[in-house]
């Protein structure tokens, strides 16, 4: 609880720091120019380095049956979005910050309410070309993932399958940064990011749960070494972001990250894929279609394949999430 208590707020702490000093140097910037001489020709005009946007909203769906012949669950699902932008940009060197929130639960008549989407992201990464006219920069990169809640393999709930930094991951590396000047596409190339993937719940941990050490037993089932709670990596980053109007009011965005660690079966690659169609009803209703893609060969995937309630690990295999949703979007 203190590790999930100090995360957020470090978390909130970045956001409002950022904030703050975005606001800050706006203010001085507005300062600045009362403070020149009275004739107008002489006024040079405001510069604002930084730049912001939010956007917050809620995704709804809901079924119900009155008398209904056919049969079916009365149903209700919401999806709760946050994303944060504040981004610097002057002359020689940019500063961009990224933070994620998104949260979702399904409510079905005969059943508990279940999770469907949970994540929290931060991501930062400053840049420093060597001339105005150039759009590559070096780069340092720090890309931080992990959940909110508890995860299970419904509908045993007894045992969490994930949990709050079970797993959490933390990218930190350097290289160098394409950005197209309308910022509509970027891409990054590491060949030094250090992978980090914290399993902070010793059950999970102890399970070899996400790729960390298992824990050893003798003969008898004694515990004898407990399971790591970290695992570390050392390798190539590779990650891009395209932004496109395909239609007027249809904005398409898909995210792509490619990581290869040299140390444990170099060649074998980690995807992360996500692509996203937003489509603008008015400034307040949009719909979204969703799809994310994942594959990470130290995740395993667990199935009960007897019946008997426990989860057999058979191996890596693609994850894919697909998202539809309407719903209002507020930003700001």
């Amino acid at each position: 609880m203190k590790v999930r208590l100090t995360i957020s707020l470090i978390c909130i702490s970045c956001y409002l720091g950022l904030s703050s000093l975005s606001m800050c140097a706006q203010n001085q910037t507005a300062q600045d120019t009362t403070q020149t001489p009275q004739d107008s020709a002489e006024v040079e005009p405001v510069v604002i380095y930084w730049s912001e946007k939010n956007s917050v909203g809620v995704n709804l769906s809901e079924v119900a049956f009155v008398n209904w012949n056919a049969g079916g669950n009365n149903s209700i699902s919401a999806l709760f979005h946050g994303q944060f932008e504040r981004n610097y940009k002057k002359k020689l060197t940019s500063w961009k910050n990224y933070l994620s929130l998104r949260y979702g639960l399904n409510s079905q008549e005969g059943q508990e309410v279940r999770k469907t989407d949970d994540q929290i992201q931060f991501k930062t990464t400053f840049g420093y070309r060597r001339d105005s006219v150039s759009n590559w920069y070096y780069s340092g990169n720090i890309d931080f993932r992990t959940q909110f809640a508890n995860g299970y393999k419904y509908p045993n709930t007894e045992n969490a399958i994930s949990k709050f930094m079970a797993p959490g991951y933390l990218l930190i590396g350097v290289g160098t940064q394409f950005s197209h000047p309308d910022e509509n596409f970027n891409a990054y190339i590491s060949p030094v990011t250090e992978k980090s993937t914290f399993v902070l719940d010793q059950r999970l941990a102890n399970e070899g749960a996400f790729g960390v050490d298992p824990a050893e037993y003798d003969e008898l089932g004694n515990l004898i070494d407990e399971g790591s709670k970290v695992r570390s990596e050392f390798g190539f980053l590779i990650t891009s972001d395209f932004k496109k109007q395909v239609f007027p009011n249809v904005n398409m965005n898909t995210q792509i990250s490619l990581y290869s660690d040299y140390l444990r079966d170099f060649g074998n690659i980690d995807v992360d894929w996500q692509l996203a169609f937003d489509m603008k009803v008015n400034d307040f209703i949009k719909a979204n279609i969703g799809s994310h893609l994942l594959y990470d060969n130290d995740v395993k995937y667990k199935e009960d394949v007897d019946g008997d309630g426990e989860l057999e690990t058979l191996g890596a295999r693609v994850q894919w999430k697909q998202l539809l949703g309407i719903g209002f979007t507020y930003v700001f």
